[in-house]
């Protein structure tokens, strides 16, 4: 009997073990193709960057050595720095430095490539580079120099000794301080002194990129929580006993305050404040959305009204867009005949009942200013008219103050209209005439 079993039995296993080892000897096959893959990636981008940021320091060269009125070198020097920051940035993305300090070097690249563009998309003519951009350029130039020479000397160090990206992405994985990579410790010496960099001023249309907002650069006087209960009461219409705040961000620069409140429909009302003034930045209410019922005109109807009833007057919607049951509408302030965009906020509508489920205002919180001054327009509405593509369909025309490419509040005609078959705003300067900005305007999502 055992004879008999052991016959059957055994070529069953046999079978059933030849396949595990075909099995586990694929997966391996698979894994090291995969890690394969995965190392001659890291390889490739990380001799481009090398390659990129040597070229980089030639172009910025280049750029300097012509003369200082060789706008159209000038221009095209800039463009070629922009084209060789953005593809380093892009490389360094690819690279697996996100557990490396490498910070440092990707917004000294990053304030390059803003500076290279918007000095290149200026008009060279009239306001050619200064000498303090020029004499950023220079230091830029040996700054570049620097990192380049470092970077081919990790460079070499891989191609000689044969050295594996994934073998650092193993070393920094660990964390283990007494761990020694030559590819890790090439990229934290590069990090180390692009931060021993003086700071250069890069003037205000690239500063203001990296500006941070702080509540810290906000009027009023720090809240206490017993306040923020009382102000999430007043705009909830909640029992000021059910409401629990909790703070966010102490002793730094964002420090905020989030209110929480119960409510029978399962869900919660959420409310976020900033610690100095108490303003509200966002509200959001979770109770679950169903069926839409509500029209858009009815939507933005009840947004408008409770815009209103919370005290934000002079508000105007200018987008509307559908996901799902719910309607998200963009406001803008509107000041005397002009609409005020870098004070807008959202509102969020559930199209079951018409009640507004989320609101966020963090950028009117920041933006507003009561006392703003908007510039008169020297172009008439008519001659602005004359910028625009024979072919484009106008529907209307309004006064729009901008933020331009150079981070400057602009005064522009805003057009709206059809061409191509989309629907467009084009804003066109309203002194210089020149066209600021296009947005396509999507169609809306009603997938409902």
């Amino acid at each position: 009997m055992y004879k008999r079993l052991s016959s059957v039995m055994f070529p069953i296993f046999a079978v059933l073990l030849v396949g595990a080892l075909v099995w586990g000897y694929q997966e391996n096959q698979e894994k090291n193709a995969i890690l394969i893959k995965a190392e001659n990636q890291y390889q490739r981008a990380f001799h481009d960057l090398s390659f990129h940021m040597d070229k980089l320091h030639s172009e910025i060269g280049n750029t300097l050595a012509v003369h200082s009125t060789s706008q159209g070198m000038h221009r095209k020097g800039l463009m070629n720095v922009w084209r060789l920051t953005s593809e380093a940035q892009n490389e360094i993305n690819q690279l697996p430095l996100t557990m490396l300090p490498f910070n440092e070097t990707e917004e000294f690249l990053s304030r390059i490539s803003n500076f290279a563009y918007r000095a290149s998309m200026r008009d060279l003519t009239n306001e050619p580079l200064s000498e303090k951009e020029m004499g950023n350029l220079k230091k830029l130039y040996q700054n570049s120099s620097e990192i380049t020479k470092n970077l081919q000397d990790v460079q070499q160090k891989v191609l000689t000794d044969r050295l594996r990206w994934m073998d650092a992405e193993t070393a920094m994985a660990t964390q283990e301080q007494t761990m020694d990579n030559t590819i890790v410790d090439g990229f934290r010496t590069v990090n180390k002194k692009v931060q021993e960099y003086p700071e250069l001023d890069w003037g205000p249309s690239v500063s203001n990129i990296y500006a941070k907002r702080s509540v810290k650069k906000l009027d009023g006087l720090p809240v206490t929580k017993e306040q923020i209960q009382s102000k999430a009461a007043k705009f909830s219409d909640a029992d000021r006993s059910k409401i629990q705040v909790q703070e966010n961000g102490k002793g730094t620069d964002w420090e905020s305050y989030t209110a929480t409140i119960d409510h029978a429909n399962n869900g919660k009302l959420m409310m976020d404040f900033t610690r100095n003034g108490g303003m509200l930045i966002s509200y959001s209410d979770t109770r679950p959305i169903g069926t839409k019922k509500v029209s858009r005109q009815n939507a933005m109807a009840k947004a408008d009204q409770f815009l209103m009833n919370k005290g934000y007057k002079d508000m105007k919607a200018v987008n509307y867009d559908e996901y799902g049951n719910l309607g998200n509408l963009t406001y803008v302030r509107k000041q005397g005949d002009a609409l005020i965009y870098p004070e807008k906020m959202s509102v969020r509508v559930g199209l079951d009942t018409g009640e507004v489920t989320g609101f966020q205002a963090s950028d009117f919180v920041y933006e507003h200013n009561d006392k703003r001054k908007i510039p008169k327009a020297t172009l008439t509405e008519q001659q602005a008219r004359k910028k625009l593509n024979s072919e484009f369909e106008e529907n209307y025309v309004r006064k729009s103050l901008i933020e331009n490419d150079y981070s400057k509040e602009v005064l522009c005609y805003e057009f709206g209209g059809k061409i191509n078959g989309s629907r467009y705003r084009i804003y066109i300067n309203a002194n210089t005439g020149i066209e600021e900005a296009v947005e396509e305007i999507k169609p809306v999502n009603a997938t409902s």
